[in-house]
């Protein structure tokens, strides 16, 4: 068996973690995503950039960014040169949400590389890959992107 053999349960696994989340916060399953989204990808900042790498509907980002705003969890800003040109960023009120987030990811990549999946792999016409490596990839991408540690900084040093 290989990944796609269990996509869909992994795929509902995670949504089952997240949806713990989206309860206590009272969000749907987007709204959640594009705030985790907008962390992960601090680089990506514009709702034509969540539609266009998430592979999202416009319809669909368009709501859920209204729903954010209203609720004070995001902050858009217009540009100056061009007004529709509008940047979205995370607000403050919703780091709790963002830490417990985080937390359910934790616990989903925890669960993955303990369920012995690390010993089948995946095939995505490229080389294959384990899903232990994908995972472990996962979590040092978080920290790259939390403690803002560089890559090479992995790579074992003389001393």
């Amino acid at each position: 068996m290989n990944f796609w053999d269990h996509h869909k349960s992994i795929t509902c696994y995670y949504e089952l973690l997240m949806s713990s989340v989206c309860q206590k916060y009272q969000l749907r399953q987007m709204e959640y995503d594009i705030l985790m989204f907008l962390y992960h990808n601090p680089q990506y900042h514009t709702a034509a950039d969540i539609v266009r790498v998430r592979n999202s509907t416009k319809s669909h980002v368009s709501t859920s960014l209204k729903v954010l705003e209203e609720r004070g969890l995001i902050e858009k800003k217009v540009a100056e040169g061009n007004k529709k040109h509008i940047d979205v960023y995370l607000s403050a009120s919703a780091q709790p949400i963002i830490a417990e987030g985080l937390e359910a990811q934790r616990q989903f990549a925890r669960d993955m590389l303990q369920s012995g999946m690390e010993t089948e792999y995946i095939s995505l016409s490229r080389p294959s890959f384990s899903h232990r490596a994908i995972l472990t990839g996962m979590l040092a991408a978080e920290l790259r992107v939390k403690k803002a540690v560089r890559p090479d900084s992995f790579r074992q040093r003389n001393t």
